[in-house]
């Protein structure tokens, strides 16, 4: 039987602001991403780093996961992703404070702008300009441009690469160059053979999975080892692209609290479905816990969806984790019969809180 996912004019009728063509450039986008990283000319570099902020909110924010899962045991300082009005107490001039915000105009990442200045921060800012980039070019610091024109949640690769190619530049990180391109092949391989539009449904992993979460709560689990960002990433992406409600959590610390959980309700449990993020990176001692709690979630009649990739680069393992909900989420709203682009009641909060 067809699928209509595997319907090009369908899909058009629905994805009125060509959503796909977004979340198929992403491997051009992350190769792109780190050139614009390189080529920045950084202002008055600090002599010491004792901590790193990332401050920034949802597609904005989401980057800074990234590059903190995939460094957390290459950098030698504490890597913090900020997403509030207020910076932690500990901000201070030895702080390096990156202010990402796709618009610019993100009122939390404003807010933290002008709370690392107050405390004399190193300050870098990233994004496609509105009141970040003034404030960062009035007060000398240095602003990252990236393309405008994208809703922030498709613009992760300029969210993220461009960082890593700006931290090599501070002697932060070793240059990530050749792993840049290995998460572009992987990204490229992976769109053409198994989940991009032209792979059919018989044969491509995120249509498939589309198709099983239709009109289904689903729960994402990832690791604190490797997949953390990823599973926030799939649940962003199944709401904002979807229009779907999803959770998540991420191991062992759900093992403490909510593998409890899944006993009742017991007629929405046989309904779930769970999706388990994996990685060879993970603790043998995690991996064991995901075995296990895998054991105790089908008791509750819930279908589970072990993913996991063999890529060789650790970055190319993530994104493409992450490429694959990013076209599940697109599926998903083609199922729900709704643009996947416009996020209504995102802008409807905005404008409410504009008059407060």
């Amino acid at each position: 039987m067809s699928s209509i996912l595997d319907d090009p004019k369908n899909i058009s009728k629905f994805d009125t602001h060509n959503m796909l063509k977004l979340i198929s450039e992403l491997p051009c986008q992350c190769r792109d991403a780190y050139g614009i990283g390189k080529k920045i000319l950084l202002h008055d570099m600090p002599q010491k780093i004792d901590n790193l902020i990332f401050a920034g909110l949802g597609g904005s924010a989401i980057g800074a996961d990234v590059i903190r899962i995939y460094l957390q045991n290459e950098l030698k300082v504490p890597i913090v992703v900020s997403r509030n009005y207020k910076l932690p107490g500990f901000v201070g001039k030895n702080t390096l404070l990156i202010c990402s915000s796709y618009s610019g105009n993100t009122e939390e990442t404003l807010a933290s702008f002008e709370d690392g200045l107050s405390r004399g921060a190193f300050i870098i800012t990233l994004g496609s300009g509105g009141r970040l980039k003034e404030l960062s070019v009035k007060n000398g610091f240095t602003h990252i441009d990236i393309p405008s024109g994208y809703p922030p949640r498709t613009a992760i690769g300029y969210m993220s690469i461009t960082l890593l190619a700006v931290l090599n530049q501070l002697g932060i990180v070793e240059d990530k160059g050749g792993e840049v391109e290995k998460v572009y092949t992987a990204l490229s391989d992976l769109r053409d053979r198994e989940i991009g539009i032209d792979v059919p449904i018989t044969k491509n992993l995120s249509k498939t999975l589309a198709e099983k979460l239709y009109n289904r709560f689903c729960v994402v689990y990832g690791t604190s080892d490797s997949t953390e960002a990823v599973a926030l990433r799939w649940r962003g992406q199944i709401a904002e692209n979807s229009k779907s409600l999803s959770s998540s959590h991420v191991l062992p610390e759900m093992n403490h609290n909510e593998i409890v959980g899944w006993e009742f309700p017991k007629k929405l449990l046989k309904d779930f479905k769970v999706i388990v993020l994996r990685d060879k990176n993970d603790h043998p001692r995690t991996q064991k816990r995901i075995d296990i709690s895998i054991d105790i979630i089908k008791q509750s009649g819930a279908e589970i969806f072990p993913i996991e990739r063999e890529n060789s680069s650790f970055l190319a393992r993530i994104f493409s984790l992450i490429y694959i909900g990013d076209f599940l989420s697109f599926y998903l709203a083609i199922l729900n019969k709704i643009d996947p682009t416009p996020v209504k009641r995102v802008d409807y909060l905005k404008k409410e809180l504009m008059k407060a």
